[in-house]
Parts: C-alpha cells; structure tokens; sequence
C-alpha cells in the first residue's frame, strides 16, 4: 500500500532537508531527527483525492505534482541460477513543498519545490544477510526528479526507467550492492478501490490514487561484494499519490503483495487504529490470472499473526507468519517471512521483506512469493502525518 511506507516518513526528510542547512541533524546510525508533528487538516493548495479519476497510461505512469505526496514502490523475489534466493526493494517518494499555484519561475539549477527520498534494500536469503540504504535530494540540477514520456524516476544512480509499453529498467548500487533489472509487465496496472480510488478514511480527501503492477516478469544481474549472480524471477510496483490519506487514530498498516504460482496475485492491507482495533477501510484486490480483478472490503478477508519477532536492533515486535482467508474465493494461505530481520533502519524504522507462501485455493494446493510491510511498530505514526 504503498508502499511502499509512509506518508508520516516523506515529511519527516522534507524538513530534514530544508532545516539541514539551518544546524538540524540528519539522522546517521542512531543520530536524532527532528520530532515534527504536524496536523491531520488537509494542507492547503494541494489538489486531494476527493473521487474517482480518469487514468491515461502511460502518462499516469510519471508524476503528480499537484498532489503533495507520492512513491513509486518495486519490491521483489529473485533466484540465481544455482537456487540462491534474493529479496529486493527499490522505492522512491515525491515530496512537494509547495502547491503549484504558489510556485515561482527561479532561473538556478539549484531552485526547485520538490525533494526525493529513495530506499534500497536486498535480502540474501542463504547468507542470512539484509542490506538497507537510505538517500535523499532535492528535485534539481540532475540530482533526482521524475518524468514522462517515456517515464522515468531517479534519485542518483538508482533510477527506473520504462523501456518500451510494458518494459522496464531499474539499477541501484551502493556499498558493493549493485541491482541491474529488466521487467515486462505480463498483466498491466491494476487499479485499486473504487477504480483506482483508495479510501482510507471517512473524509473524501482521506484517500489515495493508487494502482499496481503485479506481475513483472524480472531477470537481470545482483552482485554482493564482488560476487556475481545471474538472478530471475517476479517483481510488483505500487504506485500511489495524495495529499492526506490517513484519518486520527490510525498508527500504522500491514500491507501484503502476495503472487501465487498458478498466476493469480493478491493485495491486502489492515489499517491499525490506536486502541488496537483494524480500521473498516482497510481493503485489498484480487487479480486474476487473465488480469481480471474484484475489490475486497475488510469484511471479505481475515488477516491473523500467529507468531512475532522481536527486532534486536529497534526493541519493536512485529508480527512474522500470518494466516489469510478469502471465504468468497475458497482461498487460505499461510505466509512466512523468508529471513526474520527483514527491518528497515531508516529515518522511519519499520519492516519491509520477502515472504513465502502456502495455501490452497478451492481445496487446490497452491504456493507462492510475495513482500509485506510493517509500519508503526517501532514507531507509532500516529499524529505524526
């Protein structure tokens, strides 16, 4: 659910970035951010998701930036020729610092009203290892933007880039990482609510345009300090846009992108409330094999952990195998992380990883991968977005 993560995170380095200069701390290792608090009324000037919108493909593919917030959000599993198993995760959050109404015309390279933040992360599952990193930039001078036409979006030299109508490129190195992917969509965007309206909240404006790409084809090349593998396998994006998604109350969500071996996909998030309780907007969709979909209300699914990990680096528990029942489908899955430590030590600490699957759909035995993340465990999101 979008991801890729985390309204509350995207404004949290907005200000790091603008109060940077000004003597505020960038977080390193454990240093301390800034706590910014900000209202839950709707910012001004911003347009809002208020109601179902027309979709222009590939244009909508690229950026909103009259929408305050949005994330393109790829996650993945890969194999190696000889069995190895990888996670990945490359995301990239628009943040816009001003509506557009109130922009001026400034003729510096440096002058710009957005900022980016991107995350990357590999999981190497037989090595029991996960790699996480975190950059941020201004939308200027080259440093990080997006684009249409042919879409694009990058942050450094981690960048996404479309090739062809359904053909994709995606590179991020860091640390003696480096990730070099090509993805074919098999099914297209899967538009999400009520088509591609994501209500979050009582508030019309408590919403998100949002939809998907949940089978990617994916083959390409992973080194890991200087070890070179040949990896293949399956990738999901979420993209999202928005303005004020979230309601008072809601801490946090646990957001699933499951792919099942006999061609179907599934996403499903829970909005946690305050007091412990799932929110009724929580939700999710069923994809089809051939691509057709049905929208699930909260009541159509149950979401239940049936055990924890408690992490040793933030002192956060987190939920870590889940069992999840469609009745209307005839579907039960049990889902298992593929590494425990799959958290990510960012500016906002939550879990984001690979995960397995097991389950029948129609008394059929079924199995599958897929990514799931974890927000406001370490960290409560509440009254913070």
């Amino acid at each position: 659910m979008n991801k890729r993560v985390i309204i509350v995170l995207i404004i949290i380095f907005s200000f790091i970035i603008i109060l940077g200069a000004a003597g505020f701390p960038s977080r390193g290792n454990n240093q301390e951010i800034p706590v910014l608090v900000t209202s839950f009324d709707p910012p001004t000037g911003f347009t809002r998701a208020e109601g179902p919108r027309e979709w222009d493909f590939p244009e909508d593919y690229g950026p909103h930036p009259d929408y305050q917030t949005e994330w393109w959000y790829y996650t993945g599993n890969l194999e190696s020729e000889n069995g190895d198993h990888f996670g990945y995760q490359l995301t990239f959050f628009r943040r816009a610092l001003i509506p557009s109404g109130d922009r001026v015309d400034r003729q510096s390279a440096w002058a710009t009203d957005q900022v980016y933040m991107a995350h990357f992360a590999i999981t190497d599952v037989e090595s029991v290892e996960h790699y996480d990193f975190e950059r941020f930039a201004r939308g200027a001078a080259g440093l990080a933007g997006s684009k249409i036409n042919p879409f694009q979006v990058w942050l450094g030299d981690w960048r996404v880039e479309q090739v062809n109508d359904r053909k994709f490129a995606l590179r991020a190195s860091q640390a003696e990482i480096e990730l070099d992917l090509s993805l074919d969509d098999f099914k297209g965007p899967v538009l999400h609510g009520e088509g591609g309206y994501s209500q979050k909240g009582p508030d019309p404006g408590n919403a998100s345009y949002y939809y998907s790409q949940t089978r990617l084809d994916t083959s390409g090349r992973l080194i890991i300090k200087n070890q070179v593998f040949a990896v293949k396998g399956m990738s999901w994006m979420d993209h999202e846009f928005s303005t004020n998604a979230l309601s008072p109350g809601q801490v946090g969500w646990d957001w699933f992108s499951l792919q099942l071996n006999e061609g179907s996909d599934l996403m499903v998030f829970q909005i946690r409330r305050i007091d412990g309780s799932i929110d009724p907007f929580s939700s999710g969709t069923w994809v089809d094999s051939q691509g057709q979909t049905s929208q699930l209300s909260n009541q159509q699914f149950t979401l239940r952990a049936v055990d924890t990990w408690r992490s040793p680096n933030s002192g956060a528990e987190y939920p870590s195998e889940w069992l999840l029942e469609v009745p209307s489908l005839d579907l039960q899955l049990e889902i298992k992380p593929l590494l425990a430590d799959q958290e990510m030590d960012v500016s906002y600490i939550y879990w984001e990883g690979a995960v397995k699957i097991e389950g029948t759909i129609s008394g059929r035995q079924v199995s599958g991968i897929g990514y799931v993340e974890l927000t406001g465990y370490a960290e409560s999101m509440e009254g913070d977005f």
